[in-house]
């Protein structure tokens, strides 16, 4: 009798817990580093074929540089409101930072803020977005980390120049790419604008190779700038002391971002608050 008894009991128990399980699927979540998450991936492909069709030709182009949103979610979506309420901006390009340490879940965050843009963008990776998994999620969601897209003749180099998130023990900056982008679909464009999340000289950046990294930039066909985050100001610099310009795009705690206009025959960047 006490057998049968300890019987119906462990059976009754085993029914309330598969009940208490099933009805609490909120318990239970993966673990923040799992590169898991629903939504939209690959976005940057997809975006950067939706820029190369739609502007392949046109005659002056407005892009606007935004970075380092991590962490000030409700700055980022003012600003994201702001950029919407302009009817001249073409695409965005976000230079890195979307998260402050890299989990799915401020990844989606962000992924979600950014899709409400009225326009396409494109995100590089930065060093807060390589925290954990981070760069794993990255390359799920947007894709490789060094990318180029072309836009009214003018090659767009993103690169990823996050070196100290590899110890230095990666090809970071990735000179191959460089040099491959230097003449890949050449005659496709005559200008190029290079953009990163950590600038020369800065503390992500293998300042071992800087001087060599200038020197392949003189290979990009008619550069006209530089343009890189991280660094949480409004810089304009001319790092190597020879012209070229690198200029700094704010955090979006600081409530403002840069406007690049090209025209056929020059380039003008505006610092616009919000």
């Amino acid at each position: 009798m006490i057998l049968k008894e300890l019987r119906q009991r462990s059976v009754i128990m085993a029914v309330v817990v598969l009940v208490a399980l099933s009805s609490c699927g909120d318990w239970f979540d993966t673990h923040p580093y799992d590169v898991y998450f629903d939504g939209e991936t690959y976005i940057n492909g997809k975006q950067m074929k939706t820029i190369e069709e739609r502007f392949a030709d046109k005659d002056t182009l407005r892009i606007a540089f935004i970075s380092d949103t991590h962490g000030w979610y409700t700055d980022m979506k003012d600003e994201i409101a702001a950029l919407n309420q302009r009817t001249d901006i073409d695409f965005v390009i976000h230079c890195g930072d979307l998260t402050d340490t890299g989990t799915a879940k401020e990844y989606v965050w962000a992924r979600d803020i950014l899709s409400q843009l009225h326009c396409p963008y494109v995100a590089l990776i930065g060093n807060h977005d390589f925290l954990g998994t981070g760069d794993q999620t990255y390359q799920v969601m947007y894709g490789k980390m060094d990318f180029s897209f072309i836009a009214s003749h003018v090659k767009f180099v993103c690169l990823n120049t996050n070196a100290t998130e590899y110890d230095y023990m990666a090809a970071v900056p990735n000179f191959d790419f460089m040099e491959e982008e230097t003449t890949a679909n050449a005659e496709r464009f005559s200008r190029s604008v290079l953009v990163m999340h950590a600038p020369p000289y800065s503390d992500q950046f293998n300042n071992n190779v800087c001087k060599a990294f200038r020197r392949y930039l003189d290979f990009f066909p008619g550069l006209m700038c530089c343009v890189y985050g991280h660094n949480h100001n409004d810089q304009v610099d001319d790092l190597y002391n020879d012209g070229l310009l690198f200029y700094a795009i704010d955090s979006a705690s600081h409530r403002n971002y840069r406007i690049m206009t090209i025209t056929p025959d020059n380039y003008e960047m505006e610092q616009v608050f919000y």
